[in-house]
């Protein structure tokens, strides 16, 4: 979903540190049902592209963006993820375009972008490149030109005059989004025509999951019960949260969900407001809450580049340091359209604003960093990859080793500005994968790393 005002910021914050108030459509919890829930065995060691079509190309079509499918695939993209492909009210839009959350109909596609049979196009060659595609829904409210609007009014949240609303926050005041209708989940027949939704697309259009926008916002009753039905239609779709409320993941929801948390404390970093410190401080307050699943780690995101800036904005010249760090920690990682260029700019929301894809420069480190997550155990995807040590501890340099059988990776990242000595405490012996030179790791042996400098050491071939 979009942020638009710093009050949407400071309410998703509190929904972070307040858990039990991070809904106010609550209903009474219910026993979980006996289910097998585990990652999908074609994403053990998958990555996430997030596709955004109406920027993507000059005209902003399905049949454009297809063009791009070979080489993203070159690339090493597994997970297309594309941003809502649906409809978009006119009634109360914002901008001239609208949001692609502010959806009309979950069972069409934006006239804009194309016909529905153009975006299967695209998951059926995508599917024959050997990539998987997931849909991005909004389960929290609609347009107001929604088809629901008209035939189940009684689906949405009104006021004491028998208004239909706008989404609010905990304290009953709106949260900004006048351009959607809040939907009520006190009524049992939305669940349904949701759940039947969803299924639309996996049955007719063979879609590999889904990422839940706002997902925090809707019962958690609802998604025990519709996400298990989606599994039992396909036990391999992959299931994604825009979330950071651990009930999600450990009580069998989803696969995997955001590392909001993380995200901004290695903006934090990269900004001289904390060191590379923090990052043990959060996988300790954090991290530890997780029983199984996944994070999401993202240096930018569709929200992030719109409204905080893009990664070389915020992180600046750390961007590239953060990046590893999202490819190598015991998480999923994200890369969002355009990064490969690099994506310098912030890209508008409600207007037309397209990337300018030119020299893909950064395609290369994204496709290395692709091949290397692919091709080493010990960085898969949990439950199939390796246990995370961290070594060389040092309140600058972040080090640590992953290790799956015989595969052990080692990652090195200088976090800081300046240059920083650091202190040996293994002994490994692995190849650089950015330079391909061999390196040799020997306890008590200093070496000194650049600002930002980076590496990730496999065994040698």
């Amino acid at each position: 979903m979009y942020t638009n005002n710093w009050f949407f910021i400071l309410s998703i914050l509190g929904l972070i540190v307040y858990p039990c108030c991070t809904s106010i459509k609550k209903t009474a919890p219910t026993k979980m049902t006996e289910q097998i829930f585990s990652l999908p065995e074609w994403a053990k060691h998958a990555n996430i592209y997030e596709v955004n079509i109406r920027q993507y190309t000059p005209e902003g079509t399905f049949n454009a963006f297809r063009k791009h499918l070979p080489r993203l695939q070159k690339m090493g993209v597994e997970i297309l993820w594309f941003m809502p492909v649906y409809p978009i009210s006119t009634t109360k839009k914002k901008g001239s375009l609208g949001s692609y959350y502010a959806v009309s109909d979950f069972r069409s596609t934006n006239p804009k972008f194309g016909t529905i049979n153009e975006f299967k196009a695209i998951i059926d060659e995508a599917h024959k490149l050997g990539m998987k595609v997931i849909l991005d829904w909004v389960p929290n409210h609609t347009g107001w030109d929604h088809v629901w609007i008209k035939n189940h009014p009684d689906f949405y949240t009104r006021n004491d005059k028998g208004e239909i609303i706008d989404p609010l926050n905990e304290r009953g005041e709106s949260m900004g989004w006048a351009d959607v209708a809040d939907l009520n989940y006190n009524n049992p027949e939305l669940w349904e025509a949701m759940k039947n939704d969803m299924l639309f697309w996996v049955e007719k259009y063979k879609v590999d999951g889904f990422r839940q926008d706002m997902a925090m916002l809707v019962p958690l009753d609802f998604w025990i019960k519709t996400n298990s039905a989606l599994l039992k239609n396909n036990p391999n779709l992959f299931l994604l949260a825009e979330s950071e409320e651990h009930d999600h993941i450990n009580k069998d929801c989803f696969h995997a969900f955001y590392a909001w948390s993380l995200h901004h404390t290695l903006n934090d970093i990269a900004n001289g407001k904390k060191t590379a410190s923090a990052i043990d401080d959060w996988r300790q307050n954090t991290l530890t809450k997780l029983q199984k699943g996944l994070y999401m780690h993202f240096t930018t995101n569709h929200d992030e580049n719109s409204w905080s800036g893009s990664e070389i904005e915020r992180m600046k010249d750390a961007y590239k340091a953060m990046a590893v760090l999202t490819y190598t920690l015991d998480g999923i990682p994200l890369v969002y359209s355009g990064q490969e260029e690099p994506l310098v700019k912030r890209l508008e929301f409600f207007e037309k604003d397209t990337i300018p894809f030119s020299t893909y420069s950064n395609a290369d480190f994204y496709t290395l960093l692709n091949k290397t997550k692919k091709e080493n155990e010990s960085l898969w995807n949990h439950p199939f990859g390796g246990e995370l040590q961290r070594i060389m501890k040092d309140e600058h340099v972040y080090a640590f080793i992953r290790t799956k059988g015989n595969n052990q990776t080692v990652t090195i990242i200088n976090l800081s500005g300046q240059h920083q000595k650091v202190l040996a405490d293994i002994d490994y012996a692995g190849t650089n994968i950015f330079t391909g030179n061999k390196t040799t790791l020997s306890k008590g042996r200093e070496f000194l790393l650049s600002p930002w400098q980076y590496f990730i050491l496999v065994p040698n071939q």
